[in-house]
């Protein structure tokens, strides 16, 4: 399972731990990546997705996952968010 959020894209970041002496090692800065249950408005069901909290605090704030995946790019999403996406968007016109 990769440390990637499925949502944002955000993945670890590499850097360096720095001692008192001012001596530099490498570091690996991981995202903070929770399992989470979102319920889509449109298809009706839920969908379980490995996401980071910044972008479950997104979600919240734009209203859901499915105005979230309207206003999101399709490069920044994995396999399933994308397909969520697409299936969201069928439905949405087909209503």
């Amino acid at each position: 399972m990769s440390r990637r959020c499925e949502l944002t894209g955000k993945g670890p970041m590499v850097g360096n731990n720095v001692s008192h002496a001012n001596n530099k090692t490498k570091r690996r800065f991981l995202p903070n990546l929770n399992d989470v249950t979102l319920i889509s408005d449109a298809l009706g069901r839920s969908f379980k997705l490995r996401i980071s909290a910044a972008a479950l605090r997104t979600v919240d704030h734009r209203g859901g996952l499915d105005a979230f995946l309207a206003k999101a790019k399709d490069a920044d999403l994995s396999d399933a968010a994308l397909k969520i996406k697409k299936d969201i968007a069928k439905a949405q016109a087909a209503a």
